[in-house]
Parts: C-alpha cells; structure tokens; sequence
C-alpha cells in the first residue's frame, strides 16, 4: 500500500476536470448546490476524513455544499434526504444504512425532480443499477470483501488457530451494512470452524453512541473468559476495543482484534498491540468521490462511477507510514 499517492491522484483528477472545461454554473448562473450525507457527526474522527474529501472537491469544482450529519441513526438519514429534496439543489449523496425499501421511493422521487443521486459509504445495488445512467453511482468499499479481508487478517495474525473463540460485534440488524460484518463471521469461522464464532448485534443506540456499548461487553469478556478474537467493521466500535480489553485486565495480544477505519484511538490501539488490522476504506475518496460524481455528471452527463475505496488494512507494518496522514484530516 502507497498511501502518500492518494493526494497526488486527486490533484490529478481535479486537474483533469478543470481542463477540459471552466467549472460550470447551475441554472441562471448560480453555483451547483449539492447536499451530501456525511454519516456520523461533524469533527468526529470517523467522518472526518469524509468531510475533508467532501469540502476539497466542492472547493476545487466550484460547488456549494451543504453537508448532513445524522449520528449514523438511519431515521434521521431518511428525514435528512426528504429535507435535501424539499431544497431542491442539483444534486444529493446518500447513504444505503436505511436500507433500499426506504430509500428507493424517494431516490424516485428526487430523479423525478431532476435531481442528480448518487451514493457513498454503504451500497444501494438495485437503486444504483436503476439510474446508473442518470449517475446515480456509489464511492466506497465492498462491504462483504472488506469484511472477509479483515477477519482474514486476524488470522493471518498467527494467533488463531482451529477451535479458538471468536466474536463478531457488528451491526447484523441493518440490510445491507451487516455484509461486512457477515465477511468478518466467514472469514473467522473458516479457520476456527462452525460454532466457534459468535455475533452480538451493534443496536442502534450504541451505534449512536458507542460508549454505551462498553458495559455490554464488559460483560461479554466476563461471560466468556476463553474468548480468543473479536472482529468488527464499525469504526467507533474498534476505537473503544483495547481501552475495553485494558480494563478487563487483558494485555495487548491476548485477544486479537480486528476493526475498521483510521480513528486516533485505532491508530494508538494498533501500535500498543492490541488491535492487529483495520481495514482501510479511504474516507477521504468517501468525501471527494460523490461531489466529482454530481460535477461529471451535471456538466458533462457522465453515468454514475462505482469507485471502491477498500483498498486492504492498516497494520502494525505500515501503521507510522499512514498515522501522519490521519492527523491532517486526510485518511
């Protein structure tokens, strides 16, 4: 992994689009207007990576953007989509956590008023592959892959071998989004065999906010003192793992953990030990993707560009590489 050429591609791409023509205007001259669902909440380290994304491409297009943050409650994305609509802009990026039933009516709704969609983070096949044509696109990792690539990176860790216990703390509720966690589950039941993974569902207020999951697996450790692994593809969920651990009385290693995204606290929790590999999904190319996409395809009526940002995991090798990037907002 690279991750210093990043910044260097997008400048190019940037580049690419400014040359062949002057940034265009929306109707009667007015900037293009796009709303755009940045997930969580603003400043956090989970979004935060996005946002910077978000405000450089809207920065370097000429876009007036107006960002939504909804504390990853799906309601609220859905309430926050009917707003956008209501404001009638050139275009809006959702997310898929409420799943297709939810959004399909009102992606209808919005390509009916001419309104550009298109999709970050957490996929909408069938609503993608009905208005590819109209961009309608997606910019994010394959939650399957990047799950099964994270759950493969424990093992690989050498500390897991066949009858070991594992769990998988994920959201398995949420159509869709519990792909990844489903990757994690098969790529560890693989290894350790059938019975010996278990799942504990992310509810929707821990989801919210995680620290109300500390005492949930508090418990957990305390139920199941041989527990060997535990795996996730939530961010915030992976950030508060190895202070959980620390307090349970375990020491770095002596269960391995697998997460997701580059939080400060996942950072620190890899290079303490504790956390093996998280997966990468580049919220940067999160946030610069969906904006790019509105520009194409408002100017230009490019379709939508399905661009997978899982690009594989941070470990412990590459971990000082990547850290500085996190701190500039751009990992």
């Amino acid at each position: 992994m690279k991750p210093i050429s990043i910044i260097p591609a997008l400048v190019s791409v940037a580049a690419f689009v400014l040359a062949i023509a002057p940034v265009q205007s929306g109707a009667q001259g007015k900037a293009i207007v796009v709303y755009m669902q940045m997930g969580g909440d603003k400043g956090t380290a989970s979004v935060l990576a996005r946002t910077t994304g978000a405000e450089a491409a809207a920065k370097a297009l000429g876009i007036e953007l107006h960002e939504q943050y909804a504390s990853w409650d799906t309601k609220k994305m859905i309430d926050q989509f009917k707003e956008a609509i209501a404001a009638k802009p050139d275009g809006i990026e959702i997310m898929g956590h409420p799943g297709e039933d939810a959004m399909a009516p009102l992606v209808d709704q919005a390509e009916a008023a001419g309104i550009i969609v298109t999709s970050g983070n957490n996929p909408m096949p069938n609503i993608e592959a009905k208005y590819k044509a109209k961009g309608f696109g997606y910019a994010g990792a394959d939650l399957y892959a990047g799950g099964y690539l994270t759950g493969q990176a424990m093992v690989e860790s050498g500390k897991l071998k066949a009858g070991d216990k594992a769990l998988v703390w994920d959201i398995f509720h949420q159509e869709g989004r519990s792909r990844s966690s489903q990757g994690v589950f098969d790529a560890l039941e693989r290894t350790l065999g059938k019975g010996n993974v278990d799942k504990l569902d992310v509810t929707q207020d821990v989801d919210s906010d995680p620290t109300k999951g500390i005492p949930i697996m508090t418990a957990y450790l305390a139920a199941h003192p041989g527990l060997k692994a535990i795996g996730t593809q939530h961010g915030q969920i992976t950030s508060i793992l190895p202070k959980i651990l620390k307090d349970a009385g375990k020491k770095p290693g002596d269960i391995v953990v697998g997460g997701i995204d580059l939080i400060p606290d996942v950072i620190a929790g890899i290079k303490a030990g504790y956390i093996v590999a998280s997966f990468d999904q580049v919220l940067y190319l999160q946030g610069w993707y969906p904006v790019q996409q509105i520009w194409l395809t408002k100017n230009y009526l490019i379709p939508g560009l399905h661009n997978d940002t899982g690009v594989g995991e941070v470990t412990p090798a590459n971990v000082d590489v990547i850290a500085p990037l996190i701190e500039k907002g751009f990992r």
